[in-house]
């Protein structure tokens, strides 16, 4: 069997492709995320960036009023942060790094979703700092149910 220099090269690049690209493919074939942000908060526009960097079709709504959007998806007091995203039936609230949401992606467990109360420092969007540390929370569907740690981000060594 013959391979033509032709062949070669096309597989070779097609290759290459699925390498560089794949991870961006497998998320962004995860679903739409949509995103509820304050129009002035610059946290929030550093959080999409990303999530659209990592290869997430996104739709973002401009919202005054976050209180109400809220109320409207059920986030838990204890869990509410600057924003709220949702991607394919998961409510994603606040910071949340992008490894716990490849990790939600994998497993899909029966939660309602994922959630970085408050607004940690360094965070994603809020200076993605390697020496950060803080903890993704996974809320229930089932309203009053305690949050559990979902992913712990820890300092890089």
């Amino acid at each position: 069997m013959t391979i033509h220099r032709r062949d070669f090269l096309a597989g070779t690049l097609a290759g290459a492709f699925l390498v560089l690209l794949g991870p961006r493919i497998a998320l962004a074939s995860a679903g739409r995320m949509v995103i509820y942000k304050d129009p002035l908060c610059g946290c929030c526009e550093s959080w999409a960036a990303a999530m659209m960097g990592a290869g997430f079709a996104i739709e973002v709504h401009n919202e005054t009023d976050m209180t109400a959007v809220k109320r409207r998806f059920a986030i838990p007091a204890d869990m509410e942060a600057c924003h709220t995203a949702t991607l394919d039936g998961y409510l994603i609230e606040g910071h949340v790094p992008l490894a716990a949401i490849k990790k939600l992606m994998a497993e899909r467990p029966d939660i309602a979703g994922l959630a970085v109360p408050g607004m940690p420092a360094g965070s994603l969007g809020m200076g993605d700092d390697p020496q950060a540390a803080y903890e993704v929370y996974s809320f229930s569907k089932i309203p009053g149910a305690a949050p559990t740690v979902f992913h712990r981000v820890r300092p890089a060594t």
